[in-house]
């Protein structure tokens, strides 16, 4: 039996963020396979009227988070330790 520590979850903003990036992408790429298709325009207008503010906002919020705080979630969500900037360790 093997037994795993559970993932570290994501925070409002992260998942907001994460959640709009999958969607969006999923979006393009419909939009490049049936460009004419009314329900992937419709998707699509409904996340720009509804929830991109938002996620825009919690975008901006990540931004702003210092680079060694970012680094460390990152590595926390990946599960091991990324190289400090340079290189060098």
């Amino acid at each position: 039996m093997t037994t795993s520590a559970a993932a570290p979850s994501l925070d409002a903003d992260e998942e907001r963020v994460t959640r709009a990036q999958r969607l969006l992408i999923h979006l393009g790429a419909a939009l490049v396979a049936r460009p004419f298709d009314t329900s992937t325009h419709e998707k699509l207008r409904a996340f720009l009227d509804e929830d991109a503010e938002l996620a825009l906002a919690s975008l901006a919020a990540l931004r702003r988070r210092p680079e060694a705080e970012l680094r460390n979630r990152i590595a926390e969500l990946a599960g091991h330790t990324l190289r400090p900037a340079g290189g060098t360790a």
